[in-house]
């Protein structure tokens, strides 16, 4: 159709752009590829649950990355007291105790509350209180409204944070709370928030909510699966009452007791355990990976 008749039909011709920087080969796009190497989490039995792998004789094997993969973003879900917090503090604390600056973005409550907690998690794992004081740094998005309802107004904050501070390690607790409102737009806000980190070069943990009615070991948490389709890899918590003999069974736990779980719902950046495990929390407050359902189920 000649550029009159279109005017006459009343069609829009639009002129296609070519981004030409946009095309690259493997060799290209490969110069730019970090190294893929594990970052410690604080969480006793995690780091060996992610792996890399080595040709040794012609035959691939499986070596413990150490950690979850550096540059990765991770999210935490499950649904209430199940830990995901604790996980996420824990994380924040190990960094700073390696001498690491951490961003940790509070949603859900005041900084101030969330720092006394820390502290007390600090002392619990044996971390020196000044390596909290000096590395951590938090963005209290819980108290300014702004933050929370203004994402590019959070990222320009964050940003200033990372260029102050050196920050290589991001936490969000929670993602959930950007959204809670606007569930429709999850996937744009994560998306959002899942490509500052890649441009920042931060190995972020985002912790997010389920709602009720979401199955609870899928990765599915509140607006449905826009975060585990767009991060590297989802940890999923859940918990299990104790409360029939079928149970108690399979468990190897009284009846009454509460049980938590933990997998790795897929990991873009590396190998990782396909296993459920036994979640522990102990009284002072700290996560650690127990047996895997598999080792229980084999216990005579």
């Amino acid at each position: 159709m000649s550029k009159q008749g279109a005017e006459r039909e009343g069609v829009v011709e639009q002129e296609l752009e070519i981004i030409e920087e946009a095309v690259l080969t493997l060799r290209e796009t490969g110069k730019k590829a970090p190294e893929i190497k594990g970052i410690p989490t604080g969480i006793e039995g995690l780091d060996d649950l992610f792996f890399t792998t080595v040709f040794e004789n012609g035959k691939a094997k499986l070596i413990p990355l150490g950690g979850i993969p550096q540059y990765s973003v991770f999210n935490i879900t499950g649904i209430s007291d199940t830990g995901k917090s604790l996980m996420a503090e824990q994380f924040a604390i190990k960094q700073a105790s390696l001498g690491n600056s951490v961003a940790f973005i509070t949603v859900e409550s005041p900084a101030h509350f969330v720092a006394s907690s820390m502290k007390m998690r600090a002392l619990a794992m044996g971390v020196d209180e000044k390596s909290v004081d000096e590395n951590i740094v938090f963005i209290d998005a819980a108290s300014f409204n702004k933050l929370r309802e203004d994402i590019p107004t959070l990222l320009n904050t964050l940003a200033y944070a990372i260029k102050k501070y050196k920050i290589k390690f991001t936490v969000i607790d929670s993602v959930t709370g950007l959204y809670e409102a606007k569930e429709m737009i999850a996937r744009v806000i994560v998306r959002q928030l899942f490509n500052f980190m890649k441009k920042w070069y931060q190995t972020a943990i985002f912790v997010s909510q389920k709602r009720s009615g979401q199955e609870e070991l899928s990765a599915e948490a509140a607006g449905g699966f826009a975060i585990p389709h767009i991060v590297d890899g989802t940890i999923v918590l859940s918990k299990v009452l104790i409360n029939s003999q079928y149970t108690e069974k399979i468990y190897k736990r009284p009846i009454g007791e509460i049980v938590r779980l933990f997998r790795i719902d897929g990991c873009r950046m590396s190998g990782h355990s396909t296993d459920t495990y036994l979640l522990e929390i102990s009284e002072s407050g700290l996560v650690k990976i127990g047996p895997s359902l598999k080792e229980i189920a084999n216990k005579k």
